[in-house]
């Protein structure tokens, strides 16, 4: 991302707590070549500001009511810079260290500040190269191995969807996009299958196509289709196609 000469850079700052965003408006007031356009006091605030006003730097908080910065960064993806400003110091510090331009722990001066600051000039000047990751799998690589999702947000447009994975049905893959069935409806999510299958808990959740992930409770009996071919057919009337190697680990769960 180069950005024009003289061009201001547009910065968001998200943060639930009003003391942290006036230490860093304070701190960004001493830089005339920043125009902040935007605070937010959560994260479905952040999704919306981001969407609508396309800011280049971004100040995200991670621990936040209704989404948290992870769920954040996976709502609006890799077009613009993130220095995460966080109390949060474990695991995810260090998965994001290397994807993000930098992190802040609170409490934090305006030396580090700087430091962050310039980092992100930087970033923005296209003078430091980076390796960027899908959003998704950023959150991924930030969860702990045992740690499963029990939610999945979901953007349209300006608007979040909170689904519980508990409420959901099955997940279908649609080029680079999920579709998440739930309650009748289908709402799509730019994700892969795999990395959606690995945040899924193995024991509620279960891969039966190349294209189909099940949640073993909606499946209600599995019958043959055509030759050497199934369907899983689900509470609710769905029929989904079973692979070979599908088949294999559904029976094997469902003869428990």
């Amino acid at each position: 991302m180069n950005r024009e000469a003289g061009k201001k850079i547009r910065a968001v700052i998200v943060d639930d707590e009003e003391l942290a965003r006036q230490v860093l408006r304070e701190f960004l007031g001493a830089h005339p070549e920043i125009e902040l356009v935007a605070e937010c006091a959560n994260g479905f605030e952040a999704v919306k500001s981001v969407t609508e006003l396309k800011p280049d730097l971004l100040f995200l908080d991670i621990q936040m009511p209704k989404l948290d910065g992870f769920e954040v960064l996976e709502l609006i993806g890799n077009d613009l810079r993130v220095i995460f400003v966080t109390a949060f110091d474990s695991y995810a510090i260090k998965a994001f260290e290397v994807h993000a331009v930098d992190y802040l722990l609170k409490p934090f001066g305006a030396d580090r500040f700087e430091a962050a600051l310039n980092r992100a000039k930087e970033r923005l000047s296209g003078k430091s190269p980076h390796t960027e990751m899908p959003p998704a799998d950023l959150a991924a690589a930030a969860r702990p191995p045992s740690q499963y999702l029990d939610r999945i947000a979901v953007r349209d447009g300006t608007r979040v969807f909170i689904i519980p994975v508990a409420k959901l049905d099955y997940v279908e893959a649609q080029d680079d996009y999920v579709a998440l069935a739930t309650e009748g409806k289908k709402h799509l999510k730019q994700q892969t299958i795999s990395s959606l299958e690995s945040a899924l808990d193995p024991s509620r959740f279960l891969r039966i196509h190349r294209s189909y992930i099940v949640n073993l409770e909606r499946v209600v009996k599995v019958e043959p289709y055509a030759k050497d071919t199934h369907v899983a057919v689900l509470t609710n009337g769905t029929q989904l196609p079973v692979s070979r190697s599908g088949y294999a680990r559904l029976r094997a769960f469902l003869d428990r």
